[in-house]
């Protein structure tokens, strides 16, 4: 019974210390020479204005390429004043027929605000498999959970661009084609467990660039 009562104490001391950092600590911009940790960069010993500031987002990404779209990051590694916020963003182009394939971000939720065009857009829940979809015009928002597989792609007849916030400094991106055949993974292997036979996985790899 002593023991109970005790709890209450000791939890309240162990959380001081965190509750003390979080009130005298406004925020922690990141020193990117220092390398990344798990618990993220350590802090820059000077800033100013500009370590709050990213233009990178201005300008449309380069969609000339296989899947005719483009993601452009601010991220922790480009905005280091995301460090420890709990934050990040990023732009997306879609060009028409433009598409960005099953992926995930491991260590972030997506927050998608389209600004043009149409975007068809869905993700796929972990527990019963059931897909989410749906057709975004200029102004809509759809949400993506951390760590399910989702994609994007432009259903309109010009190009598209959206706004996307992301919870968490560093989101991580897995894209399901290139994991599966952008690498050198054995065809074999990848035969047993994607249920293709060789000839597809073949035609995949050399569109991809894997090799095996």
């Amino acid at each position: 019974m002593a023991n109970a009562k005790l709890l209450p104490v000791l939890l309240s001391f162990l959380i001081l210390p965190f509750s003390a950092l979080a009130l005298t600590q406004d925020f922690c911009v990141a020193d990117l020479s220092r390398g990344d940790t798990p618990a993220g960069y350590p802090c820059k010993a000077h800033v100013g204005a500009g370590d709050f500031y990213y233009h990178g987002l201005a300008a449309a990404g380069n969609t000339t390429n296989l899947i005719k779209a483009a993601v452009t990051p601010a991220f922790v590694g480009q905005f280091p004043g995301v460090n420890g916020l709990g934050i990040s963003a990023a732009r997306l182009d879609i060009a028409v027929g433009g598409v960005v394939p099953l992926h995930t971000h491991p260590a972030a939720s997506e927050l998608l605000f389209v600004t043009q065009g149409t975007i068809l857009a869905g993700f796929i829940s972990s527990s019963s498999n059931t897909v989410y979809t749906k057709t975004l015009y200029k102004g809509d928002v759809m949400v993506f959970p951390q760590g399910l597989l989702h994609y994007q792609y432009n259903g309109g007849t010009s190009p598209a661009v959206a706004l996307v916030a992301f919870g968490g400094p560093n989101p991580g991106l897995q894209i399901t084609d290139f994991a599966l055949f952008a690498n050198k993974l054995p065809s074999t292997v990848v035969e047993k467990v994607t249920f293709l036979d060789d000839a597809q996985v073949k035609k995949l790899k050399s569109v991809l660039g894997g090799t095996g």
